[in-house]
Order: structure tokens, then C-alpha cells, then sequence
């Protein structure tokens, strides 16, 4: 394991139209010692083609092919088992960051001496425009108060390998992993912590519709009652706090 390299995983299926801006922000970074694990979970697109044709660009950048399709969770942790750096960073594949991203964050976490950082992100259009509606983020979330506040946003998050061990950062293989990771690594002890800073750009695709956000306000009451095995007066009590943020969120 290399201890100054950031290894950065992005779990690819059906993305050719949006991979290879994602990747260029990847490249433009000010922080050069990174590798880029892009991990293709059996698209059926030419994801697999673009993918090929970075890596020739760029000898920093990993293709990973999973043998089935298997989803988002399982594509991000064959991509943590196979990250040789100190630090693991995740972003999807349509979402871009600002050039400064990791230099910020990694100066960040050492400053709070964290094994947990996020930022704050930028709601984008299509492509990748910034709307001007920017998430701010706490100054800490502990475990608690993240049940009550979803704003840790994938693409955002940076882990300290060597402090948290992989296992910990692997993401269960249910809807919502991602957030389902985080308050396990929190259960855990740990405290993250937020760089109230916009680093990166979310891009949201015009399909967004109230069937989908009813589908996530599914997920969340199921990590609530399922995954974290909350009592149904503390699950209530944690979702109203969510329902409230995640709609000022988008407002």
C-alpha cells in the first residue's frame, strides 16, 4: 500500500456519455499521486471501450471488469480490495470535480487528523452546468446526528485506509449502500468531518422524477428499520429531521 496515493473508485455501468468528462476531472486534479480504479459491473454499452481508451492515455488509470453484473456495491468493493493507496475516494461516473478537490480534502483531513472527510457539492444539469444550488455541509457528523442528516454525498467522501481498514469501508449490498457504509463506519466511533466547501459538481439528469425520490424515502426507512435495526418511534423521529433537510436540499 502506498501511503500518499489516493485511490479513487468509480463503479461504471452504461456511463460512455458522461465517462470520459468525469475522468478529465480526475486527470485535471492539482493532487497528482492518485489511481483510478474504473470499475465497468457489465454495461452493455461501449463503457468498457472508453474505459480502455483512458487507460492508454494514462497509466494512472485501472480498468476493473466484474465477471456479472452486480451492482453499485459490489463494483465499489472489488474496487476497494483492489485500491493500492492510503486512501480511498469514491465518484460516480456522470459526477465531476472541481481541479483542487483531493489537495483540499487531503489537507483538510490531516489538519483534523480524520480518517473521514466530505465536502460540500454543486447540484448540476445535464451538463455538468452548475445550477447555483450548493449544499453546505456541518462541521462534523457523528453517528447520531448522521442518522439524522443524509447530506454526505458519495462523490465528496474521502477514507483513510490505513485507520479505518478496508473491511470497515466495504459497502453492504443493499439500496442506499453508500449512506448505509457511512453510518457504519460512524457506529464504529469515527466522526466525519465536513469541508463546507463546493468541490464537486452533481449531476442530476433530466429524468429526475417523484417516483424516484419516493423510491429513496423507501431506502431510507428501510435502513432505519432493516439495516440499523432502529425502533419504529426512533426511526420517525430521525426521518422527519431527513425529510426536512433532503427537501431543503433541492429547494
Amino acid at each position: 500500500m502506498t501511503a500518499e496515493k489516493v485511490s479513487i473508485v468509480v463503479p461504471v455501468y452504461n456511463a460512455e456519455k458522461y465517462l470520459e468528462e468525469t475522468v478529465e476531472s480526475v486527470r485535471r486534479q492539482t493532487y497528482e499521486n492518485w489511481e483510478l480504479l474504473l470499475v465497468d459491473d457489465c454495461s452493455s454499452d461501449k463503457s468498457a471501450e472508453v474505459m480502455k481508451r483512458l487507460a492508454e492515455r494514462d497509466a494512472r488509470i485501472r480498468p476493473v471488469f466484474q465477471p456479472q453484473n452486480g451492482g453499485a456495491a459490489k463494483a465499489r468493493n472489488r474496487g476497494i480490495r483492489e485500491a493500492e493507496g492510503g486512501y480511498i475516494a469514491f465518484l460516480d461516473a456522470d459526477d465531476i470535480w472541481k481541479p483542487e478537490k483531493l489537495e483540499k480534502e487531503l489537507a483538510f483531513l490531516r489538519e483534523k487528523d480524520a480518517a473521514f472527510v466530505f465536502s460540500g457539492y454543486e447540484f448540476a444539469d445535464e451538463q455538468a452546468r452548475g445550477l447555483g444550488k450548493i449544499v453546505r455541509v456541518p462541521e462534523r457528523l457523528t453517528y447520531r446526528q448522521a442518522l439524522k442528516n443524509t447530506t454526505i454525498f458519495t462523490s465528496t467522501v474521502l477514507l483513510d485506509v490505513e485507520r479505518l481498514g478496508k473491511e470497515l469501508i466495504q459497502m453492504p449490498d443493499i439500496k442506499s449502500e453508500d449512506t448505509a457504509a457511512w453510518w457504519k463506519i460512524l457506529r464504529n466511533g469515527y466522526t466525519a468531518y465536513g469541508l463546507n466547501e463546493n468541490l464537486v459538481y452533481y449531476r442530476r439528469s433530466a429524468g429526475t422524477l417523484s417516483a424516484n425520490k419516493l423510491e429513496a424515502v423507501k431506502r431510507i426507512w428501510r435502513l432505519y428499520r432493516q439495516a440499523e435495526g432502529l425502533s419504529m418511534w426512533y426511526s420517525f423521529y430521525n426521518f422527519c429531521f431527513y425529510a426536512v433537510r433532503a427537501v431543503l436540499r433541492r429547494i
